[in-house]
């Protein structure tokens, strides 16, 4: 099985994901600050690069780029990612395997995306002729 090794891609995969399964608020007096699609991809690239809810933040602070691919206008700090984790993993059992489906769609993504443009991501033969 191919795996993205881009975290923009997963970031979109998952971004793309919880904006078709998830309301944008969890509840009607929320703070609408970050919406959930946004947390969501937020931890899922959390756990794409196997970092803590601080090491994705500092991440996403340090590359604006990145936050921009979700549409984020401030950094969530690392407390809400992880109030959101509990919120949004912990309630539905099936969110975790989301994480997991979002890096597969990214690698099948990239895969279309490289053979459209006439490259082949599979290894090189080794037979000469």
């Amino acid at each position: 099985m191919k795996t993205s090794k881009s975290p923009r891609k997963v970031l979109q995969v998952a971004y793309a994901l919880a904006r078709e399964a998830l309301s944008p608020y969890a509840h009607q007096f929320s703070p609408k600050k970050f919406t959930q699609h946004q947390l969501f991809a937020c931890l899922a690239l959390k756990d794409f690069l196997k970092l803590d809810y601080r090491g994705v933040w500092q991440l996403l602070l340090d590359t604006p780029d990145l936050s921009a691919v979700i549409e984020l206008t401030s950094v969530p700090h690392w407390t809400t990612l992880q109030k959101a984790a509990d919120r949004l993993l912990k309630k539905t059992p099936q969110s975790a395997s989301w994480i997991r489906r979002c890096t597969r769609l990214a690698a099948r993504e990239s895969s279309a995306a490289e053979r459209a443009k006439g490259r082949s991501t599979a290894p090189a033969s080794r037979r000469t002729t």
